[in-house]
């Protein structure tokens, strides 16, 4: 299958989406594309890392992915094509890739070096579109690239633990669709930490005192469905990227809005997770 996705910044307004793909389809006449995004914040590495890094692994093994986001060639950002878990990635060497690649080492990487042979001022159409295409018709990475073992590494905000073992300061890195904010928390992490103790998380100035599994679990089913009063309510749960999530159940920003809205939470928002003290508890990471 010529399997190619594309996640980008370019949005739906423009021609840029429409361009890339007409432009896929007259050099692969029977490719398959899929958009992840294209509502990426303009130049958000971080925001793409999170949406390509949990969309990726449900596609099939050798599928392409494009990157459009702060694409631009410049002397400080090269181009680069890469395998990974079984995918091809071709991207600007922005730092997304080390964010993307934080459990797996790129099988292996390559400098693109093309753009000599290609007059370009929009690299997505013109550089990474003939890369895709070659690699779904059978080509191999060194054609089209000089092998690399180097990629620009960046590191997300990360969570911080106190030297008592008895408190998590978090961020948030992203705000979906639903006005949710997605935080830096990972199930593992609260679950090494808390070690089952009670706890009280704090998102700005409100408090959080369970982690839900599902946004329904804060419904109560054994009372009538007329007496319930769970719609607007605030929660915290794991996500299905296994990170906390700060949420208002059935929430819509278009309607009465959601937790980055009526909470003030935002990209970079920080939060805390206070553990109940244990003394027999020793933190150890």
């Amino acid at each position: 299958m010529s399997l190619i996705t594309l996640t980008t910044d370019f949005g739906l307004k423009d021609h840029f989406v429409g361009a890339v793909k007409g432009a896929i389809y007259s050099e692969l006449p029977d490719a398959t594309i899929v958009d992840i995004s294209h509502d990426i914040s303009p130049f958000n590495i971080a925001e793409t890392a999170y949406v390509l890094k949990n969309a990726y692994k449900s596609f099939p093994d050798e599928s392409v992915h494009i990157i459009g986001v702060d694409s631009e060639l410049n002397d400080e950002t090269k181009h680069i094509a890469l395998k990974l878990d079984n995918h091809y990635f071709i991207c600007p060497d922005n730092g997304v890739i080390s964010m993307i690649a934080s459990e797996f080492k790129p099988e292996k990487i390559v400098e693109i070096n093309i753009h000599d042979r290609i007059e370009s001022s929009f690299p997505v159409l013109d550089v990474f579109v003939k890369v895709a295409c070659h690699l779904k018709r059978g080509g191999t990475l060194e054609v089209i690239g000089k092998e690399t073992e180097n990629y620009k590494k960046s590191i997300d905000l990360q969570p911080i633990i106190s030297s008592d073992g008895n408190k998590i300061t978090g961020s948030i890195i992203y705000i979906d669709n639903y006005g949710n904010a997605i935080t830096n928390i990972s199930r593992k992490i609260f679950n090494h930490i808390g070690r089952g103790r009670d706890f009280e998380l704090y998102a700005d100035r409100y408090p959080f005192k369970k982690v839900y599994e599902k946004y329904s679990d804060i419904v109560n089913y054994k009372i009538p469905k007329e007496e319930r009063h769970s719609d607007g309510q605030r929660m915290a749960l794991f996500n299905s990227a296994e990170l906390i999530e700060i949420a208002i159940y059935r929430s819509s920003l278009d309607t009465f809005g959601g937790a980055s809205n009526l909470l003030g939470l935002k990209y970079r928002s920080q939060l805390s997770i206070a553990f109940v003290p244990d003394k027999k508890v020793t933190y150890e990471m």
